[in-house]
């Protein structure tokens, strides 16, 4: 797909909203990220299996876009400093404008106010734009933290959150 879109979109005009994981709109956006990775991979996890107990703590965020839910992530706590990226997705017709790199950027932003050092995350080896991203934003490879994921399909990375600077 030719993508006309200029770059990115001034900041007013995305919203990020938190929002359950069970909520309309983020079914609908994990719904189509679960179809995309079906048609990529064969096969996907099931986003209808998470519970938005799984966030908590944690966030869940779907951008807006002129009231529009055309993006979403979320972060959870797997251990007690260490925060899993997941469920990141921008609809086709909206990439290029710099929406994933906003949600990430508040989802890090998030995790690291709530006490997270480290960020793990989990993608398509052939996700070549969500890698570019990864990368460019400091994430690492790393070994697989989900037991049985094939390396051949599956690109575990993590990144250290840098700290804040204290208060004088």
């Amino acid at each position: 797909m030719t993508n006309l879109h200029p770059g990115p979109l001034p900041a007013a005009a995305v919203v990020l909203a938190a929002v359950p994981y069970d909520h309309p709109q983020a079914r609908s956006l994990t719904r189509d990220l679960y179809t995309e990775q079906v048609a990529t991979y064969g096969f996907a996890d099931d986003p209808s299996t998470t519970s938005d107990a799984s966030f908590n703590p944690g966030l869940f965020v779907v951008a807006l876009l002129g009231g529009r839910a055309v993006g979403c992530g979320g972060w959870r706590l797997l251990g007690p400093r260490t925060a899993e990226i997941k469920r990141m997705y921008v609809q086709p017709q909206f990439r290029g404008l710099s929406l994933g790199a906003r949600i990430l950027d508040h989802l890090e932003a998030d995790a690291a106010a709530h006490g997270a050092s480290r960020l793990v995350l989990e993608t398509g080896a052939a996700n070549h734009a969500a890698l570019a991203l990864y990368r460019l934003r400091g994430y690492r490879p790393m070994p697989s933290y989900v037991a049985g994921r094939d390396p051949a399909i599956n690109r575990a990375l993590g990144k250290t959150v840098p700290r804040p600077p204290k208060p004088d």
